[in-house]
């Protein structure tokens, strides 16, 4: 199978930010591979810009250490990676002052896409906003990118769309969330509304709960200041599992059109319930030390604080009140020092209203699973007769398919979402970003939530890393007759 490229028009990308962790590991080393795949127009440039002092040389050198870290050894090419860092310039800036934006100015052009990557803390995004169109930098059909958090309420949310909406239009903005860049997410469309196979038994007569699973294996040492502050509710849940709940619960749109795509994703915020405190349960992951004085942190090791009652991990049943889901509940959880780093939607369906069969022989749900990480695919549990001469005897067998297995291997390569993203910028395809409307929403969904147990002095349940996390988060499966998938690679 060949990839189809879809070429893009001339750009500048100017990347604020470019000697971060997040451009170092994803943006630069994503801009390599799409420039492999020929997704670069010979006059595009990409200018980084950050408080560092540094030259254009200093930069190519950075540039292409991150590709040398953080791409594959089947792509680093040096010849292409000559050609790449060629485009690349550099300037020293001061996000909240006037150095470095005259000579900025000189750079960027202003007949070709602009597209301006804020790759720096939330606080810097009006103060960039306000330069680049004080200093008549960014022309009317330039594009801005921000980074999450957006906010970590309702009311910093509204100011901060507020902020950028004095100086660039809706259409202009472009807030990512790299869920949204995973060929299985954007397959999940796909697999909903292109196949009548699905669509007829999506929803609430068929499919008897969804469970939506991000676990990570890793800490938040590094980070622990700004998780204690955040917790996986800000960082996760407000954002990118409600993400994924949209696109599997959205009504189809009247065609694949950004804001038609949005407009369905808003319709299932507002129809979101509020969640009780009995449907939600909070972790924090424990440490522990051997008697020769080493051991693992837990969390409030990592994050310096005592008395936190910041959660690492959290499960809740959302219910969402419209025709299409009344009654089938959605479970979502994420948490970090896991059992195993996995990213998953499992679908499950109903028993069939009559069965043949006696239920000892074996009979299990119909399951469509979508694997988000590691070895995106998808996955679906279907019922067949065990073979050999033993009589009717029904075995689970799944029909499975890797995205890397079935397009990869000689076929097309499958982009990262980051790639993916900062392309669609390019072109102008706002489909798979948040709108300003369904962030707010998001927030005053969870709003309720957060305040209600800060009000309450709730204390995360502690659990032990390597474990699928807290106990009373299985039961809040069992108490339905349900239980969780088992967190594994």
């Amino acid at each position: 199978m060949v990839s189809r490229v879809i070429p893009v028009d001339e750009f500048d990308l100017v990347i604020f930010g470019a000697t971060g962790d997040l451009a170092r590991r994803k943006i630069l080393p994503g801009l390599y591979r799409r420039f492999l795949a020929g997704q670069m127009p010979e006059n595009a440039r990409i200018i980084g810009a950050a408080r560092s002092e540094m030259d254009d040389a200093g930069f190519k050198t950075l540039v292409r250490e991150a590709i040398d870290e953080f791409v594959d050894k089947s792509k680093r090419d040096a010849e292409q990676i000559d050609s790449f860092v060629s485009r690349l310039a550099y300037v020293p800036i001061d996000a909240t002052g006037e150095g470095g934006w005259d000579s900025l100015k000189q750079l960027v052009r202003q007949d070709v896409v602009q597209a301006f990557y804020f790759s720096v803390a939330p606080s810097l995004f009006g103060a960039l906003a306000e330069r680049l169109h004080s200093n008549n930098i960014a022309n009317s059909l330039a594009r801005i990118v921000v980074e999450k958090p957006f906010g970590r309420d309702l009311a910093t949310a509204k100011a901060l769309n507020a902020t950028l909406a004095e100086h660039f239009h809706e259409t202009q903005i472009y807030r990512i969330d790299h869920y949204l860049g995973k060929e299985t997410v954007q397959n999940l469309m796909a697999v909903r509304f292109a196949n009548i196979l699905f669509e007829p038994l999506w929803n609430s007569q068929y499919i008897d709960h969804v469970q939506i699973t991000v676990a990570e294996t890793v800490g938040v040492g590094g980070r622990g200041a700004y998780y204690d502050r955040s917790g996986a509710m800000r960082d996760m849940v407000q954002n990118h599992l409600m993400q994924l709940l949209c696109l599997i619960a959205m009504e189809p749109p009247y065609h694949f059109d950004p804001n038609a795509v949005r407009d369905e994703k808003l319709k299932v915020i507002r129809a979101l319930q509020p969640v009780p405190a009995d449907d939600i349960v909070r972790g924090q992951y424990l440490g522990h030390k051997r008697s020769d004085g080493t051991g693992v942190p837990g969390f409030v090791e990592d994050a310096e604080n005592p008395t936190t009652k910041t959660e690492s991990y959290i499960a809740m049943k959302a219910e969402i009140a419209n025709w299409r889901w009344k009654g089938t509940p959605f479970y979502l959880r994420t948490g970090k020092k896991l059992r195993a780093r996995t990213s998953e939607i499992a679908i499950t369906f109903k028993e069939p209203p009559h069965s043949i069969f006696d239920a000892a022989e074996g009979w299990r749900e119909n399951v469509l699973v979508i694997r988000l990480q590691p070895n995106e695919g998808m996955n679906l549990k279907v019922m067949i007769k065990e073979p050999g001469p033993g009589g009717m005897r029904l075995v689970q067998v799944p029909l499975d398919m890797s995205f890397a297995e079935a397009l990869g291997e000689g076929g097309t390569d499958i982009p990262d979402a980051y790639e993916r993203l900062i392309m669609d910028v390019i072109r102008g395809d706002q489909t798979l970003f948040m709108r300003g409307d369904e962030v707010e929403a998001a927030w005053e969904w969870a709003d309720p939530i957060i305040n209600g147990w800060e009000t309450r002095g709730d204390k995360p349940q502690g659990y032990d890393a390597g474990t699928s996390g807290p106990e009373d988060a299985l039961m809040l499966m069992h108490r339905d007759g349900r239980r969780w998938r088992e967190i594994k690679e």
